[in-house]
Protein backbone atom coordinates (compact mmCIF):
# COMPACT_ATOMS: atom_id res chain seq x y z
CA UNK A 1 0.00 0.00 0.00
CA UNK A 2 1.11 3.55 -0.72
CA UNK A 3 -0.05 6.07 1.90
CA UNK A 4 0.14 9.86 1.80
CA UNK A 5 -0.27 11.81 5.02
CA UNK A 6 -1.13 15.51 4.71
CA UNK A 7 -0.56 17.41 7.96
CA UNK A 8 -2.00 20.89 8.55
CA UNK A 9 -1.59 21.49 12.30
CA UNK A 10 1.45 22.84 14.19
CA UNK A 11 3.78 20.39 15.92
CA UNK A 12 2.57 21.31 19.40
CA UNK A 13 -0.66 22.65 20.88
CA UNK A 14 -2.78 19.87 19.40
CA UNK A 15 -2.01 16.19 19.05
CA UNK A 16 -3.00 15.89 15.39
CA UNK A 17 0.55 16.07 13.97
CA UNK A 18 1.82 13.83 16.77
CA UNK A 19 -0.80 11.20 15.96
CA UNK A 20 -0.15 11.48 12.22
CA UNK A 21 3.57 10.87 12.73
CA UNK A 22 2.80 7.95 15.06
CA UNK A 23 0.69 6.26 12.40
CA UNK A 24 3.04 7.17 9.54
CA UNK A 25 5.98 5.75 11.48
CA UNK A 26 4.15 2.53 12.29
CA UNK A 27 3.15 2.04 8.64
CA UNK A 28 6.61 2.93 7.31
CA UNK A 29 8.14 0.13 9.41
CA UNK A 30 5.91 -2.52 7.85
CA UNK A 31 7.05 -4.64 4.95
CA UNK A 32 5.66 -3.55 1.58
CA UNK A 33 4.32 -0.20 2.79
CA UNK A 34 5.36 3.10 1.25
CA UNK A 35 4.76 6.33 3.14
CA UNK A 36 5.00 9.99 2.18
CA UNK A 37 4.23 12.88 4.54
CA UNK A 38 3.47 16.40 3.30
CA UNK A 39 3.58 19.28 5.78
CA UNK A 40 1.44 22.27 4.79
CA UNK A 41 0.35 25.42 6.63
CA UNK A 42 1.31 25.46 10.29
CA UNK A 43 2.55 21.87 9.99
CA UNK A 44 5.66 23.25 8.22
CA UNK A 45 6.99 23.95 11.73
CA UNK A 46 7.05 20.18 12.36
CA UNK A 47 10.18 20.05 10.18
CA UNK A 48 12.16 22.65 12.17
CA UNK A 49 15.46 21.16 13.30
CA UNK A 50 16.77 21.60 16.81
CA UNK A 51 13.48 21.16 18.66
CA UNK A 52 14.08 20.90 22.41
CA UNK A 53 11.25 19.51 24.48
CA UNK A 54 11.19 18.95 28.24
CA UNK A 55 11.96 15.39 29.28
CA UNK A 56 8.86 13.25 29.09
CA UNK A 57 7.29 15.14 26.15
CA UNK A 58 7.19 13.88 22.59
CA UNK A 59 9.45 15.50 20.00
CA UNK A 60 7.96 15.82 16.52
CA UNK A 61 11.41 16.28 14.95
CA UNK A 62 12.46 12.87 16.28
CA UNK A 63 9.22 11.32 15.01
CA UNK A 64 9.79 12.86 11.56
CA UNK A 65 13.27 11.33 11.55
CA UNK A 66 11.80 7.91 12.39
CA UNK A 67 9.58 8.08 9.30
CA UNK A 68 12.49 9.16 7.10
CA UNK A 69 14.78 6.41 8.44
CA UNK A 70 12.08 3.88 7.55
CA UNK A 71 12.35 5.01 3.91
CA UNK A 72 9.42 7.42 4.15
CA UNK A 73 9.56 10.78 2.40
CA UNK A 74 8.75 14.09 4.08
CA UNK A 75 8.00 17.16 1.99
CA UNK A 76 7.43 20.64 3.36
CA UNK A 77 5.40 23.23 1.46
CA UNK A 78 7.93 25.83 0.29
CA UNK A 79 5.37 28.66 0.25
CA UNK A 80 4.39 27.77 3.83
CA UNK A 81 8.06 27.71 4.85
CA UNK A 82 8.61 31.16 3.36
CA UNK A 83 5.51 32.57 5.07
CA UNK A 84 6.86 31.37 8.41
CA UNK A 85 10.47 32.45 7.85
CA UNK A 86 11.71 28.86 7.77
CA UNK A 87 14.83 28.51 5.60
CA UNK A 88 15.96 25.33 3.85
CA UNK A 89 18.95 25.05 6.20
CA UNK A 90 16.60 24.95 9.18
CA UNK A 91 14.85 21.75 8.06
CA UNK A 92 15.25 18.61 10.12
CA UNK A 93 17.16 15.70 8.66
CA UNK A 94 14.88 13.72 6.39
CA UNK A 95 12.68 16.68 5.40
CA UNK A 96 12.91 18.61 2.15
CA UNK A 97 11.40 21.74 0.65
CA UNK A 98 8.56 20.74 -1.66
CA UNK A 99 5.84 22.23 -3.82
CA UNK A 100 2.12 21.98 -4.40
CA UNK A 101 2.92 20.30 -7.72
CA UNK A 102 4.79 17.54 -5.85
CA UNK A 103 1.84 17.19 -3.46
CA UNK A 104 -0.39 16.71 -6.52
CA UNK A 105 2.00 14.02 -7.83
CA UNK A 106 2.06 12.29 -4.45
CA UNK A 107 -1.74 12.39 -4.28
CA UNK A 108 -1.99 10.63 -7.65
CA UNK A 109 0.68 8.11 -6.52
CA UNK A 110 -1.11 7.23 -3.23
CA UNK A 111 -3.57 4.42 -2.68
CA UNK A 112 -4.74 6.19 0.48
CA UNK A 113 -4.59 9.85 1.51
CA UNK A 114 -4.93 10.62 5.20
CA UNK A 115 -5.41 14.21 6.30
CA UNK A 116 -4.59 15.45 9.79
Amino acid sequence: MKALFILNDPPYGTERSYNAFRLAGALAKREGQEVKVFLIGDAAACAKKGQKMPQGYYNVEVMLGNVARSKGEVGVCGTCMDARGLADGELAEGAKRSTLAELADWTIWADKVLTF
